[in-house]
């Protein structure tokens, strides 16, 4: 049984502080850049909680967490709720998109139960830096992004429209021009409705690999009560607005486009988009369109490389797939297909440094992966098509990951939103 609870939330005091000067992204999309920035927005911005750029970190992080609460920057609410947010914005193509979600807590489960479920690998690094703030503070800062099935759409049809007819509790637009609308919901029935629809489900872990095993780690050394659950954002993988987009890959070590295209020829069936300065970008809008009906029927993705003026269409040759020594349930996956086939085997690039992205990135913005080859700071641009979320979860009931940074659920959830006390 999957056991969800409403927070005991510390929130942001609105009377004393604007909640656009100081809330913030997730601590691992912050650039230096824009900690800066967000430090100077505010002294009480949670930068300064999740990501501190004093010496001692945990310590600076701590002293602020507690000083904020006693100057009543940072209050408890008046009961245990559970926030429903809806996130408004436009896709590059002109969509509108309201994307609806739940923050709650639950109790934290070895992923052996099967109750909850990754889909990615992690790396040891941010997990032992999130251990050392989570133990210093005592709190959750940031949500997991969780996933739930409900072609019912409780939640959105039934609960929901009782609190989204009245003010929101915060309505906020992020940086990226995401807003955000947040409602509190504190009725003890509705509580217990969300909280016995979510018993029998099985969860999967959309983002927040790191956090959540920083979690699991920290409830076998913590001793509260609290600190047996943790906080995640639940949304409704039912809902036409929730959207995964790729993540690219971006080869950085240099290769001549020859050398990689008579790779690529050996799996891969190409089509070939020439194009001029003059109608490079058309080009490009028939490329992307075209990329994701083909992905529709067999595995494909996109390739651009520097100094030549083509897009190519990759489209997996009959019988390629037999070559590949990996379960069948991972064959389904363009990237899988992509890193055993090209950037292993042709490309000649280890687990390690596939891992480190030594000579490879992995970039999550579309413009940025045709961008760098344009300015010539990468060789060669693997654009992949949107993920499937069917794939998703195959993958992860069968037991197994994706590769690193396999996907990327659009917009990033805000940190500030409420915080979740573990003592």
């Amino acid at each position: 049984m999957v056991d969800v609870k409403p927070l005991n939330a510390i929130v942001y005091n609105q009377n004393k502080v604007d909640i656009k000067d100081v809330i913030a992204p997730p601590y691992d999309v912050i650039t230096n850049e824009e900690q800066q920035r967000l430090y100077e927005r505010s002294k009480y911005n949670i930068v300064r909680l999740i990501l501190s750029s004093a010496k001692d970190r945990y310590e600076d992080a701590k002293e602020s967490f507690e000083s904020w609460q006693k100057d009543e920057v940072l209050i408890k609410t008046a009961k245990p709720s559970i926030f429903y947010i809806i996130q408004k914005y436009t896709t590059e193509n002109g969509r509108k998109v309201e994307r609806k979600g739940f923050i709650a807590r639950n109790h934290v489960e070895e992923f052996a139960t099967k109750k909850i479920l990754p889909h990615e690998f992690t790396m040891g690094g941010p997990k032992e830096d999130r251990l050392k703030l989570t133990r210093a503070c005592e709190a959750n800062f940031s949500q997991i992004f969780m996933v739930y099935s409900d072609p019912s759409m409780l939640v959105e049809n039934e609960i929901a429209p009782k609190y989204t007819a009245h003010a929101p509790f915060i309505d906020v637009t992020d940086d990226k021009g995401v807003q955000n609308l947040v409602y509190i919901i504190d009725d003890e029935a509705d509580i217990a409705k969300i909280s016995d629809l979510l018993k029998d489900k099985t969860l999967l872990i959309a983002d927040g690999h790191h956090r959540y095993e920083t979690a699991l780690n920290y409830s076998k050394e913590a001793k509260s009560p609290e600190a047996q659950y943790v906080m995640s954002y639940f949304t409704n993988s039912e809902d036409d607005n929730l959207i995964i987009f790729p993540t690219h890959r971006i080869i950085t070590k240099f290769i001549e486009p020859y050398v990689l295209l008579e790779g690529v020829k050996k799996y891969y069936d190409m089509t070939d988009y020439t194009f001029t300065s003059a109608n490079k970008e058309e080009v490009k809008t028939k490329f992307l369109a075209d990329l994701e009906k083909a992905n529709a029927q067999k595995i494909s993705m996109g390739l651009y490389m520097k100094n030549v003026n083509k897009f190519y269409l990759l489209s997996l040759k009959d019988g390629v797939l037999d070559t590949i020594d990996t379960p069948d349930v991972l064959k389904k996956l363009d990237l899988t297909v992509l890193h055993e086939l090209i950037i292993s085997n042709e490309l000649g690039y280890s687990k390690e440094e596939q891992m480190s992205q030594d000579g490879i990135k992995y970039i999550k913005q579309e413009f940025e992966a045709f961008d760098m080859i344009d300015k010539g700071t990468a060789e060669a641009s693997f654009i992949m098509a949107y993920p499937k979320m069917q794939d998703i979860k195959d993958i992860s009931a069968a037991g197994y990951r994706m590769p690193q940074k396999s996907t990327y659920f659009y917009p990033k959830l805000l940190s500030g939103v409420a915080i979740n006390p573990l003592k």
